[in-house]
């Protein structure tokens, strides 16, 4: 039997100091959408909780889905704008990992929002509740926030109200932190990268219970500049276990919770080559679901090319080795 690590005294020191559970409601799942609530529990090191914030947001637009969180235009019309609630909300995300269930779309709302009010979220890492509820095993029968609030008895009240579901989170993350802390598992932070700049779309019309697809040119995030070529010769594969070096040829294959475009930006930043596809010059292929049958999962399997997860990459990304020689020719 694992020791609590609450009385035992075995906390894992790499572990944060302190965690922000965050919920937010929004007009939809498009990338021009707005939020229109927030809530944040702020836990300690152990998950437990210290207070709580929650606030309604102006989206200066129509509400979306008001059937799902019942926030009405009426009710939305007096409420502050994101950019008015902005400071707030930072104060309470300052210093803290961002937790959500489903953390990939909590911060990319949030981070948008922020490009939107010229401001910078001081988030550096999130972490998902269902990335760490696979981690852990839990006999879960999907992995909605219902089911996991029903294995750890926790009591939903208001199920899309931003306030209660970040309660419910926060009531079930904590023995899920503690159940990773016994087990010495580590946790899947992932990096948070800020937007950049936001390119402002007309404002949409009423549209309630219908969707916008991401237009290239509409509103959304774009990069700055366009990545440069390598600078750095191959230096080969990635050995499991050791460190990135530059030159090292990188894909991406599947999903990324980190946009696509700021993982690849960020790769280039470092010294990596950033490669379209698989083939036997590839140095590691990035993916969160290595058994998948993409063309590139069945190619890295073929030539033997190393995989590891986004995870694990974003982790490497932050002590990437120089290339040797300090080589200046990209290779081909």
């Amino acid at each position: 039997m694992l020791d609590d690590p609450t009385t035992a005294g075995t906390w894992p020191a790499a572990y944060p100091q302190g965690y922000a559970v965050v919920d937010v409601e929004t007009t939809g799942l498009a990338r021009d959408d707005r939020i229109v609530s927030a809530a944040v529990y702020r836990l300690d090191a152990r998950g437990e909780v210290e207070d709580h914030w929650y606030t309604l947001v102006n989206p200066e637009r129509d509400p979306g889905p008001v059937w799902i969180h019942g926030l009405t235009s009426d009710v939305l019309a007096g409420a502050p704008l994101f950019a008015d609630i902005a400071a707030e909300f930072s104060a309470r995300l300052d210093g803290r990992v961002l937790v959500a269930h489903n953390a990939v779309f909590d911060w990319s709302m949030i981070a948008r929002e922020y490009a939107r009010a010229e401001r910078t979220a001081p988030v550096r890492q999130r972490l998902c509740t269902i990335a760490l509820s696979k981690e852990l095993r839990l006999p879960l029968p999907n992995f909605k926030l219902e089911a996991l609030a029903g294995h750890y008895g926790v009591v939903q009240q208001r199920a899309h109200h931003a306030l209660d579901d970040a309660r419910v989170l926060a009531e079930a993350f904590r023995p899920s932190l503690h159940a990773a802390a016994a087990g010495n598992i580590r946790l899947p932070l992932l990096e948070c990268l800020p937007l950049t700049e936001w390119a402002a779309a007309p404002s949409p019309g009423p549209r309630i219970g219908r969707q916008a697809s991401y237009r290239p040119g509409g509103g959304g995030w774009r990069p700055s500049r366009k990545r440069p070529a390598c600078p750095y010769p191959n230096p080969g594969r990635y050995h499991v276990g050791g460190a990135l070096v530059q030159g090292m040829r990188v894909a991406f294959s599947g999903d990324t919770s980190v946009e696509r475009e700021l993982l690849e930006d960020r790769a280039a930043e470092a010294g990596l080559h950033v490669a379209t596809s698989v083939s036997r010059l590839t140095s590691v292929l990035v993916t969160n679901d290595p058994d998948s049958a993409t063309s590139k999962t069945v190619k890295a399997k073929a030539y033997g090319t190393p995989v590891i997860d986004e995870a694990a990459f974003t982790q490497l990304l932050r002590d990437v080795a120089p290339a040797p020689g300090g080589g200046a020719a990209a290779d081909g």
